[in-house]
């Protein structure tokens, strides 16, 4: 039987580089490395937008970096995680 952990930790997206998204968080409520972190929220033409990413690198300064598991199309600087 596997365990499924669900915290809710929120944080923002600082950047965005193709498929690669920095996310920043409080400290002490940063996700594992290999968790799933999901972007929403409503984009410039009103379109609502929800992105699933993994987290694959901790960058230091309360921040991870994650690759998307769809496209990035929309997505903006200061989106809630």
């Amino acid at each position: 039987m596997v365990n499924v952990a669900t915290t809710t930790a929120t944080g923002t997206v600082v950047q965005i580089i193709g498929p690669v998204v920095d996310c920043s968080f409080s400290p002490g409520e940063m996700p594992n490395i290999y968790d799933s972190i999901t972007i929403e929220g409503t984009i410039g033409t009103g379109e609502k937008v929800s992105v699933t990413c993994e987290v694959q690198q901790l960058l230091g300064g309360n921040q991870v970096r994650a690759v998307s598991m769809s496209a990035t199309d929309g997505l903006m600087r200061g989106m809630t995680v």
